[in-house]
C-alpha cells in the first residue's frame, strides 16, 4: 500500500478507535489533516471530543503505532492533537451519529 493521505486515514479507521465510544477516530470526525511529507514523513493533525479528555495520549500515541505498524517502523509520524476548530457531534460521519444515536 502506497504511503498517502487517504491510505493512511484508512488505516486509522481500520486500527484505532475511541475505546469509551466504540467508533474509530475518523468516522468520530477527530482526524482534521494528514499530509505526507517526503518519502517517510506523515504530519497528523486531530483533535478530542473535549479538551479534558484523558485518552489524549493513548490516541496520540495509537494513531503513530498504526501508521508504523502499516507503513514501517522507520516512519517519521507527527501527531499533533489541536483545538481548533472545537470537535462538535456534527463533524461525526452519518454511521457514527447513527450508533450513537444523533
Amino acid at each position: 500500500m502506497e504511503l498517502t493521505p487517504e491510505a493512511i486515514r484508512e488505516v486509522l479507521r481500520e486500527n484505532v478507535w475511541d475505546p469509551e465510544l466504540g467508533i474509530n477516530v475518523v468516522d468520530l470526525g477527530l482526524i482534521y489533516d494528514i499530509q505526507v511529507k517526503g518519502e517517510r514523513k506523515v504530519y497528523i493533525e486531530m483533535t478530542l471530543t473535549t479538551p479534558g479528555c484523558p485518552l489524549v495520549g493513548t490516541l496520540a500515541s495509537s494513531v503513530e503505532a498504526a501508521v508504523k505498524a502499516k507503513f514501517g517502523e522507520d516512519i517519521d509520524v507527527d501527531v499533533n492533537i489541536v483545538w481548533d476548530p472545537p470537535w462538535s457531534p456534527e463533524m461525526m460521519s452519518a454511521e457514527a451519529k447513527a450508533r450513537l444515536g444523533f
